[in-house]
């Protein structure tokens, strides 16, 4: 369920590049907060400690308490951007949550039991078709990732999103049945079931032969009559 975090923020008076170049250089990363019918409220956060919470992992399916001159702010992170060539927090968007709010989210997709799986003990190969599922989720319910099971799973076979159970309070995004996840076969597995089924039938077809003259053979030669012999 829904991870909850504190975080401080500062607040941030003046906007623009030149504002916000200025945070960066004093350690810190530019941020809104916005939504609820409220209006934005431009902070900056700690960049050292941002970086823990992005690094982490679950970011953007994290409630956070942003506590701002003594008052809490419940968001969620709706977006973040990041140097292309330093991997550094840029910028940060968070997304007020009102009371009972319902927000749709990307959860990331976590497999299980590929170990122990038939196809990948035959050479198979775990195939995550869909990294993340969207849904629709009341903010008391929302998940930090939704598990897979594949250890039963055979070569060719897959785990769509009807087969997984969805924790309370969410719903899929999409009304397809989406594919999640697969099990691939390895190089020339199609090849090898083909000879596999050409010997099979090579076998069988000798023993069908036998059988065809034995129902048409000629019947066996009578027995001479009991006592009969040579006249003396």
């Amino acid at each position: 369920m829904a991870t909850v975090r504190e975080l401080k923020a500062t607040a941030r008076p003046k906007s623009g590049k030149g504002a916000a170049r200025a945070e960066r250089r004093a350690g810190r990363v530019p941020a809104v907060i916005y939504g609820d019918n409220k209006a934005p409220l431009p902070i900056s956060v700690d960049d050292r400690e941002l970086r823990q919470r992005i690094f982490a992992g679950h970011f953007l399916t994290t409630i956070f308490n942003i506590e701002l001159d003594g008052q809490k702010h419940r968001v969620i992170p709706r977006d973040y951007h990041l140097d292309p060539v330093k991997d550094f927090p840029l910028h940060v968007d968070f997304l007020r949550l009102g009371e009972g709010a319902t927000i749709r989210v990307s959860v990331p997709l976590h497999v299980k039991g590929a170990e122990v799986s038939p196809g990948v003990k035959r050479g198979g190969t775990v195939n995550i078709v869909t990294h993340t599922i969207d849904l629709e989720a009341s903010v008391e319910n929302i998940p930090q990732f939704i598990e897979v099971d594949v250890s039963a799973l055979e070569i060719n076979n897959s785990v769509h999103l009807s087969d997984v159970g969805l924790p309370t309070g969410t719903k899929p995004v999409s009304r397809g049945d989406a594919t999640l996840v697969t099990i691939v076969p390895p190089s020339g597995y199609a090849e090898e079931q083909k000879a596999a089924a050409g010997a099979e039938g090579a076998a069988a077809a000798p023993a069908a032969g036998a059988a065809a003259p034995a129902a048409g053979a000629a019947p066996a030669a009578a027995k001479a009559p009991a006592g009969g012999g040579a006249k003396k």
